[in-house]
């Protein structure tokens, strides 16, 4: 059936073993057992529609390269590319307003409105780092946001309407191509960090931005975490308002430039955009707090090199995404640095220092699995309530794919997965959307 709808493509047997359908739609490390790559909205629509009713299981695929989150699919399972689906549906560079396919890049987005001098304030450098090839789909399905997040919030903040698919092929929309949208329930909200397992995302409209005339942005150093947060608590209560305020330990600037490119210190990176004068208000504001200044080249390289974070971890890490309220991060930064300590580890974090969204490496040099799942419970444990640390990523086979597994990924309360079940019954009854990725 699938074969009439849109370009598909299975694995044929080979005579040395099993061939592979399409390596960059592996997921979770778990190649799919047919590829199909749907060019229209309409097509995806009958693809889900044909799925539902055979109960086959589907996973939405755009770059791939956050296809490592969470639990992996249950197979057998048809991966849906929507790299296909890449049009401009508007863009209005006066109204700041632009609406485009699921399956174009954020690289290719930057390309279109940055030569009417305007930006979609996800990444730092689309163009200049891998994190640049995501799908506007895949930002969307996994809330993906970079440092500018702490200026412009994330992409709910700015995103004004959706087009999705349910699971059962039945097509809807959220909010619409203008800012000013109140209209009948947000799924556009539902959408977003749903990871899939609510609907296919097939295009989206966005307010956009105007680009600073001029950035620059402000290394300062201190002998601890502590002193780090103090410092930030310093920016917040003045006046200035930068595009981003970065904390990063010494082990992230390690991972990122090299232990011998800096003393090990923690770190605050203050960007600031704007004209020469406002950038110059900077300079006398932090005074001797500054340990250098970056500009150009040299600035842009060092926030696509953020951009990029997670996939410059080794491969014996896990990584969490830490969600804390903005008085919580030096509880957060301290409680991750005595997990580690107390067996060894080393850990490398960096995040929104304003926003209380932190990525927190924790690697192990060892290459054992046994510490790197202690010292998850360890910093879970000495977590406030109400934060929550998911697990992006970590070495194959350090937890089993399994109902209990889920929460530990996700840390969802009880509650909180019976609310999520029932949302899924209805807009993916048959639950063929990502099935056994976030929960079985």
């Amino acid at each position: 059936r699938l074969r009439g709808i849109a370009p598909f493509q299975t694995a044929p047997a080979a005579e040395d073993g099993p061939a592979s359908p399409a390596a960059p739609f592996r997921v979770c490390g778990v190649e799919p057992d047919a590829v199909v790559a749907p060019e229209t909205p309409e097509q995806i629509a009958r693809v889900l529609q044909a799925c539902t009713e055979e109960k086959i299981a589907v996973v939405p695929v755009g770059s791939g390269l956050h296809q490592h989150y969470g639990n992996p699919p249950q197979p057998p399972f048809v991966a849906v590319g929507v790299s296909g689906i890449s049009q401009v549906e508007h863009y209005d560079p006066g109204d700041l307003t632009i609406g485009i396919g699921a399956g174009a890049t954020l690289r290719e987005v930057e390309a279109l409105v940055a030569a009417n001098g305007q930006w979609l304030p996800v990444l730092s450098y689309p163009g200049r780092c891998a994190s640049g090839g995501a799908t506007v789909g895949g930002m969307l399905a996994t809330a993906q946001h970079g440092p500018l997040k702490h200026a412009f919030g994330g992409v709910r903040d700015f995103c004004i309407g959706v087009r999705f698919t349910s699971g059962d092929g039945k097509r809807g929309k959220g909010g619409g191509r203008v800012v000013k949208n109140v209209a009948g329930y947000d799924f556009m909200k539902l959408m977003i960090a749903s990871y899939g397992t609510l609907g296919i995302i097939t295009s989206a409209s966005f307010k956009l931005f105007p680009r600073p005339r001029n950035t620059a942005t402000f290394v300062c150093r201190f002998s601890n975490s502590g002193e780090a947060v103090a410092f930030r608590d310093r920016i917040l209560g003045s006046v200035l308002a930068p595009l981003a305020l970065e904390v990063v330990s010494p082990g992230a600037a390690a991972i990122l430039h090299g232990e011998a490119a800096f003393e090990r210190c923690w770190r605050i990176l203050v960007r600031a955009g704007g004209s020469d004068r406002q950038i110059s208000r900077y300079r006398s504001e932090l005074g001797e707090a500054i340990a250098s200044e970056l500009s150009g080249e040299e600035e842009s390289s060092a926030w696509a090199l953020m951009d990029d974070f997670e996939f410059k971890l080794p491969p014996n890490s896990m990584l969490l995404a830490v969600s804390c309220p903005i008085a919580g991060v030096a509880e957060a930064l301290a409680a991750g640095e005595r997990a580690c300590r107390e067996r060894g580890l080393e850990l490398a974090c960096l995040g929104r220092a304003g926003t209380g969204t932190l990525m927190m490496a924790v690697i192990d040099p060892g290459g054992a699995r046994e510490p790197l799942l202690g010292a998850l419970h360890a910093l879970r444990a000495a977590l406030p309530p109400r934060v929550s640390a998911a697990l992006r990523r970590c070495p194959a086979g350090m937890l089993m794919a399994s109902s209990g597994d889920a929460a530990s990924r996700w840390q969802v309360r009880s509650d909180e997965l019976e609310l999520i079940r029932t949302v899924k019954n209805s807009l993916d009854p048959a639950w063929i959307l990502n099935r056994g990725r976030y929960f079985a």
